[in-house]
């Protein structure tokens, strides 16, 4: 359901409701239409779609993701559906790359059966696989709840998407930013300069309409000019063997990525306290 703030009249909540609840729907008959008329797979969970039915998701997910960019469900299918062309450009570079070579030759994953997440917990407070558990640990997330991919036909483009999906919170924890709305604007468009792929460019540009007022004051001040800096300066983040910089400082990880130190966030002026009449 799409969220809204409490000050939207009774009749905007009940049309975006309406909204968000007809895009589900219509993509929740899509699926089922594709599941009853699956053709054989090309690897596990995949499921197959005609032209129409792919048309269909692309716009019904597309539209969802437009009116609620925190929609996991919707960003997945939209990615999976619409990145065909960028996944194909994603690969090349990757196959280009000494160590983007190696992660599409040994498919590494991030789940909780391949990570020893205790492990990173016993690491230096500084060192990047610590940052990451302690990340996951302050928002109760877990590896394992990164939607596996379906929808994209090739196996070899799917892994890659599936390696997209993984890394998005490693993204977090390198740029150190929070999963606010303002810190996934930030990674959106950071992995949408990189990859190409429309749904990082969709939710970058959704996202930043839907920020707070301090929120966009640091958007515009300095984060946007940091996601840019990034993505287009950086290392690119689907080369990187993450798994191999668990023990390494953070600080030194980011700057080995030609990734700078992230901005600080402002909140604002604080009002002053009023006058005691005392000098000091």
């Amino acid at each position: 359901m799409l969220r809204l703030s409490a000050s939207g009249s009774a009749g905007t909540i009940r049309l975006s409701w309406s909204r968000s609840k007809f895009t589900s729907f219509f993509i929740a008959k899509t699926l089922t239409t594709a599941v009853n008329s699956a053709q054989p797979l090309s690897y596990e969970g995949h499921i197959t779609l005609t032209t129409l039915q792919r048309i269909l998701l692309v716009v019904g997910s597309g539209v969802g993701c437009f009116l609620n960019p925190r929609r996991a469900d919707l960003l997945s299918t939209f990615g999976e559906t619409s990145g065909t062309f960028a996944l194909k450009r994603m690969w090349e570079r990757m196959s280009l790359d000494p160590v983007g070579r190696r992660i599409l030759t040994e498919r590494p994953r991030i789940r909780t059966n391949t990570v020893d997440l205790d492990r990173l917990r016993k690491l230096p407070p500084n060192s990047f696989g610590n940052a990451y558990v302690a990340f996951l640990d302050h928002y109760k997330y877990s590896p394992d709840e990164r939607h596996l991919v379906h929808f994209v036909d090739d196996p070899d483009l799917a892994y890659v998407m599936q390696r997209y999906r993984e890394v998005h919170d490693l993204v977090h924890t390198l740029l150190e930013q929070p999963t606010d709305m303002l810190g996934e604007v930030v990674v959106k468009w950071v992995e949408g300069i990189q990859t190409g792929l429309p749904m990082c460019l969709t939710g970058g540009f959704a996202g930043s309409l839907r920020l707070a007022p301090i929120q966009t004051r640091n958007y515009l001040n300095t984060h946007l000019d940091y996601a840019l800096r990034v993505g287009f300066e950086g290392r690119s983040l689907m080369n990187v063997y993450f798994e191999e910089h668990w023990e390494q400082p953070l600080g030194e990880f980011r700057s080995s990525l030609n990734i700078p130190h992230p901005p600080v966030r402002h909140f604002g002026r604080k009002r002053p306290k009023a006058s005691t009449g005392v000098m000091a």
